[in-house]
């Protein structure tokens, strides 16, 4: 049976991990439980960054657009996920398959190039300190900002785009608990070298490339840092981009894994529980190390508590 891309086609089966169903409860329970956490961890950067004068600056102009960029990414895929594992439906309809595949797609994208603009960021904060105030000028940083999110919106429009434009066959199972671009590929009746190619570009465009920015930044960081004489001197120095730093590991890190191991060396189950980190754990990470290993955030965080709790 063949199904075109138009308003005929009912939906796709979200296979998930239906193939363990004793599995299922415990993973609706820890998820919703995190996910909980990223709408509260999230939602308090945002507000502190708004209602805290001290965080009016360049250097935390990015922090809330990290984490609306995070509540937005998961609350694309986990709402529908809590619902297929909560009960024997596993179904997403075609309309809500195109809205996630959008939707993740460009807040997933963004994140990949807002990552490398911070570490920039954090470059000149590190390597240009008296120069930091006049090189990210409010402008620049609006700039930097706006160009991440265009670029997640045009990688999706065209990588949605041309994968939806795909012919779709058989019962339309997705052995995954989301849509995106890969797995809807492989349902493909039709020759797929054209999608693959473009998705291996993507991927080369807003994984290595960011990436290999980020660790040229760094580079430059740590022989700054190891400049420094004095311990207390580096230590600060250090401090600046240490949050970021373990953002971008555990970000780049699972990201990688997933997209540019070959397909082959690792197995179904693997891939579905390296996505579930990158979307459900991380997420909830990025809050917790910024206010952990940030003073000035935490500092911001007590005061607004205290005025709250007076």
């Amino acid at each position: 049976m063949w199904w075109t891309n138009d308003s005929t086609l009912p939906g796709f089966i979200l296979v998930g991990f239906s193939d363990r169903p004793q599995l299922e409860l415990v993973l609706f329970g820890i998820i919703f439980f995190l996910y909980l956490m990223t709408l509260l961890g999230n939602t308090t950067i945002i507000l502190v960054s708004l209602l805290d004068s001290k965080l009016h600056t360049p250097m935390y102009f990015f922090l809330p657009h990290l984490s609306f960029l995070d509540l937005c990414f998961t609350s694309s895929i986990i709402p529908q996920l809590l619902v297929n594992l909560g009960g024997s439906d596993k179904s997403i309809i075609y309309g809500g398959c195109v809205v996630q595949l959008y939707v993740s797609l460009a807040l997933g994208s963004t994140e990949c190039v807002l990552l490398a603009v911070m570490s920039y960021d954090c470059y000149i904060a590190v390597c240009h300190p008296l120069h930091y105030a006049f090189a990210m000028h409010p402008g620049l940083c609006h700039i930097l900002a706006s160009v991440s999110w265009l670029s997640g919106v045009a990688t999706t429009l065209i990588q949605s785009t041309l994968t939806l434009q795909l012919p779709f066959c058989g019962h339309c199972q997705v052995d995954h608990f989301f849509c995106e671009v890969p797995v809807l590929i492989k349902l493909a009746c039709v020759d797929t070298t054209f999608n693959q190619a473009e998705l291996f570009v993507a991927s080369v465009l807003f994984l290595v490339v960011p990436l290999s920015l980020i660790l040229i930044s760094y580079w430059h960081i740590a022989l700054a840092v190891l400049k420094i004489k004095s311990a207390i001197g580096r230590h600060k120095a250090f401090g600046t981009c240490s949050s970021h730093l373990m953002v971008v590991i555990i970000f780049y890190g699972t990201i990688i894994f997933l997209y540019l191991q070959p397909a082959k060396s690792r197995s179904k189950d693997q891939g579905k529980f390296v996505s579930l980190f990158y979307t459900v754990v991380t997420p909830i990470l990025n809050p917790l190390i910024y206010t952990l290993r940030n003073k000035e955030v935490k500092a911001a965080l007590k005061k607004i508590l205290g005025r709250t709790l007076t």
